[in-house]
C-alpha cells in the first residue's frame, strides 16, 4: 500500500513532504498537491503541514550532493506543475542522498534525464518572458505585464526585471495562477490581487492605463506596420522565434 503525502503546492511544502517521509520511514511514498490528490481503495493520504525547518534540513542534504546546477535542475522541475514531477524528483534526490555523491549527470537514469529535459523546457519559457513581457503605465503611476505561461517561471523572472527596471515601479502578474511580483524600486514583493484578462481588452484601456500610454501604443503599432515589408514575410520563420501563443503579450500584434 502506497502512502500519499499530499501539500500545500509550495517548495517548502515539497521539501517537508520529503522530510516526513525519511522521518516516518515510508517505503512506498508519493507526493502530491491537494489540487489533485484523491482518495482511492488501495493507497492512503496524509496531509502535510508546511514547516520550514525540517524543509531547511532537507535542503541543507540536497545542498550537499547536489551541485549548484543540479539544484536548479531540481527547482525549475518544481516549477514545470507537472503532473507526476513530485515523484520523480523524490526519486532523484533519494538516489542522491543513500548514493551520498552528486548523480545528477547520470543521464542513463530515465528519471534523472527527464529532470533535466524539464528543467530545460522551464528554462526556455523563462527566457521567452524575459524576452516577451511589455509593460503598460498604469494610472496609478505603476507599470503592468500580465502573463500566463505555460510554467511557473516568475519566481526565476524576478532577478532579470529588478536589474532592467530598476528605476520604475512594476507588476508582472500571472493570471493564470493569480499571483504576481511587484516592485516598489526596493524590493520585489509576491502579491495576490483581483485582476483578471479583461485589463487586456482593448475596451478597457482608458480605464486602466494612462492616455500617454494608450498613445504610445498607437504609435508602436503605425511603426510596426509602416516597417514590415509584405513582400519578405517568412511567417514560418517568424513562429520560430515568436511562437503564436506570445503574440498576446505584444502591444504590436494587438489589431
Amino acid at each position: 500500500m502506497k502512502k500519499i503525502l499530499v501539500y500545500d503546492g509550495s517548495f517548502d511544502g515539497f521539501l517537508t513532504a520529503v522530510f516526513t517521509i525519511y522521518e516516518e520511514k515510508i517505503p512506498l511514498a508519493s507526493i502530491q498537491t491537494k489540487r489533485i490528490a484523491s482518495e482511492n481503495f488501495f493507497d492512503t493520504l496524509e496531509t502535510v503541514f508546511t514547516d520550514r525547518i525540517k524543509a531547511e534540513r532537507v535542503w541543507k542534504g540536497i545542498c550537499r550532493y547536489f551541485s549548484s546546477e543540479g539544484r536548479q535542475q531540481l527547482y525549475k522541475a518544481f516549477l514545470s506543475e507537472i503532473t507526476g514531477v513530485e515523484d520523480t524528483m523524490l526519486y532523484v534526490i533519494r538516489k542522491a542522498f543513500s548514493a551520498k555523491q552528486k548523480i545528477e549527470s547520470n543521464f542513463t537514469d530515465p528519471h534523472i534525464l527527464k529532470i533535466s529535459k524539464i528543467a530545460k523546457s522551464v528554462s526556455r519559457e523563462k527566457h521567452r518572458m524575459d524576452a516577451f513581457v511589455r509593460f503598460r503605465l498604469t494610472k496609478d503611476g505603476v507599470y503592468l505585464s500580465t502573463i500566463e505561461p505555460d510554467f511557473n517561471v516568475l519566481p526565476l523572472n524576478a532577478k532579470h526585471f529588478k536589474n532592467r527596471y530598476a528605476d520604475q515601479k512594476w507588476i508582472i502578474y500571472d493570471l493564470k495562477r493569480n499571483y504576481g511580483l511587484y516592485y516598489d524600486l526596493e524590493n520585489v514583493n509576491t502579491i495576490e490581487i483581483e485582476l483578471t484578462d479583461d485589463v487586456n481588452l482593448n475596451s478597457n484601456k482608458q480605464v486602466f492605463f494612462t492616455s500617454e500610454e494608450i498613445e504610445y501604443e498607437e504609435l508602436w503599432k503605425n511603426y510596426f506596420k509602416s516597417t514590415n515589408i509584405v513582400s519578405r514575410k517568412n511567417t514560418k520563420l517568424h513562429l520560430r522565434h515568436v511562437p503564436k501563443r506570445y503574440w498576446k503579450y505584444l502591444s504590436e500584434k494587438a489589431y
